[in-house]
């Protein structure tokens, strides 16, 4: 095939071999020579990066070489003209609707009436001297221009018609649908032309770009640290909040300091524990963990964030720095806490600390004000915040009057040492058959199981991300969002990697990118379209 799209334009009348053909007057009609392999449809579909003007400048210059052939005693040179572009651009739109409007062409050409399934027929069809179909319309009586009271008509779904949608946006700086299709329809009317000015804008790289919309995953299942009983503070979520500003000692030249709220939480009942911290260190989070375990026992896995002070404090607690501090070796070993991380940039992993933080902040802000408190001021307050806190119903209270005790938190701190061995299941027993202690761990069985019957239930519903919306593959291009820069500072790059869940739904991804690899949720994934999408 003799086309190579630019380099053709580029090349001398005597260097193409095809046209240079002893016997070329002889042939019907040059111009379906032209057609045929110019803008031919699989041509246009193999030409996926070219836009309008390229098309339409390459037709007018083949239309000004089939005349000079003709008419080789008047030959055009120069650049091109006004009209010539307008000849190039009805000549594609005559190819457009031969292949999209077949059986409508030829009833008009016949001068039939079309069929009234016809999807064209509201807009009242003709031909006109360029046997181009041209919207009849309504609006003949007015002053606009000819092109404007009877537009060409086009099918969006013809790559013709997408280029020039996409031709408009560009040229009216990347317009909005709405302005888009008004503009379109000045010269062209695209049939369901309103989708494809939509599609068009969401395509757009530099739209997309600045608009930063994130993938939204569908709402992953809960763990089974979250729906299996067992003692409360098992599994642990923490997160810090602050700074608050607080006073070293009352009276005339106190100094202001900050002190910071260290919350763990219950990933079962929504226990939680309040912890003043005077700074955000390794050592003072380690020495926080130490008062949480002397008073609501050793937990099995914590659950955090990448703080540096949680990562710091994880390496030393399972032995994985190096040091010499035979105390802080044996107290890694007693301990053997299991330390899970989430991924970087993703508070929503933790939206059960998060939540527990948002709270505690409600109420601590509001009794606190402007107002200084001494770091035993604060921890006595983060003491009553934590009592509240615990306080509160764990689901809807019923709508019967005569139900008067909800489920709280504070339900499972009390009633059980925290080194108490299991009992055995004493639901079924008669409370007249009980002693006391054995009455006692019938109510606190009673409570857990009021939390499997009725908690458990309100956690079957997805308040969002109901859909898995997020289609992302290995290879796709995309943006790292980042909350202290604009959208078009995004960094791009490729996905490398996928981290499906148990439901087999990825939520996490690798990003390859110019700086490094990056490990990512995909909530902070800004999506390009992939080079087919075009």
């Amino acid at each position: 095939m003799w086309w190579e799209g630019p380099k053709f334009l580029q090349k001398k009348e005597d260097e193409w071999p095809v046209l240079k053909h002893d016997n070329f007057n002889n042939l019907p009609e040059l111009k379906v020579v032209a057609t045929s392999v110019i803008v031919n449809k699989s041509i246009i579909e193999m030409e996926r990066f070219s836009n309008l003007n390229r098309l339409q400048r390459s037709v007018a210059y083949v239309n000004r070489f089939i005349y000079n052939i003709k008419n080789p005693n008047i030959k055009i040179s120069g650049p091109l003209t006004v009209e010539e572009l307008n000849k190039s651009f009805n000549f594609l739109c005559t190819i457009s609707q031969q292949e999209s409007f077949p059986i409508e062409l030829k009833a008009l050409s016949n001068e039939k009436f079309l069929n009234t399934k016809s999807k064209i027929l509201s807009l009242s069809p003709f031909l006109d001297n360029d046997n181009l179909i041209r919207v009849g319309g309504r609006i003949d009586a007015s002053t606009y221009p000819y092109n404007k009271r009877h537009p060409v008509l086009l099918d969006s779904s013809h790559y013709l018609c997408k280029l020039i949608f996409r031709a408009e946006h560009i040229r009216n700086m990347h317009a909005g649908p709405q302005l888009l299709l008004a503009t379109v329809r000045q010269t062209v009317w695209p049939i369901k032309g309103r989708l494809l000015a939509r599609a068009t804008v969401r395509k757009c790289v530099r739209c997309r770009r600045v608009l930063g919309k994130t993938l939204l995953p569908k709402m992953g299942d809960l763990p089974s640290q979250r729906i299996t009983p067992d003692f409360p503070f098992t599994s642990v979520g923490i997160d810090m909040a602050g700074p608050f500003i607080t006073l070293n000692r009352k009276g005339r030249g106190a100094k202001l300091s900050k002190s910071y709220l260290c919350l763990f939480v219950c990933l079962r009942y929504k226990c939680v524990h309040l912890e003043a911290v005077s700074d955000l260190t390794k050592d003072a989070f380690i020495m926080t963990l130490r008062r949480f375990i002397c008073r609501r026992g050793k937990p099995a896995e914590i659950f955090s964030d990448n703080g540096r002070n949680f990562v710091g404090a994880a390496k030393e607690l399972n032995g994985f720095l190096k040091t010499n501090n035979e105390k802080l070796s044996e107290f890694a070993v007693q301990e053997g806490i299991k330390f899970i991380f989430t991924p970087s940039y993703a508070p929503h992993f933790g939206g059960i600390w998060e939540a527990g933080i948002k709270s505690s902040k409600h109420l601590i802000r509001r009794v606190m004000g402007n107002s200084h408190l001494t770091f035993e001021e604060l921890s006595t307050l983060f003491a009553q915040v934590e009592s509240i806190l615990n306080s509160r119903p764990l689901c809807p209270l019923s709508s019967s009057p005569d139900d008067f005790l909800f489920l709280s938190p504070g339900h499972f701190l009390i009633g059980k040492p925290l080194n108490a061995l299991p009992s055995p299941c004493l639901e079924d027993y008669k409370e007249s058959c009980l002693r006391r202690h054995a009455r006692l761990e019938q109510i606190r069985q009673h409570f857990w199981r009021r939390w499997q019957q009725e908690y458990i239930s309100e956690l079957q519903v997805r308040t969002k991300w109901k859909l898995d919306t997020a289609k992302v593959k290995i290879g796709d291009l995309v943006l790292l969002r980042e909350d202290t820069l604009p959208p078009l500072c995004w960094r791009t790059g490729r996905v490398t990697k996928l981290y499906p869940g148990p439901d087999g739904i990825s939520r996490v991804a690798d990003v390859n990118t110019k700086t490094g690899c990056y490990r990512r949720p995909l909530v902070r994934l800004c999506p390009l379209l992939a080079d087919e999408d075009y």
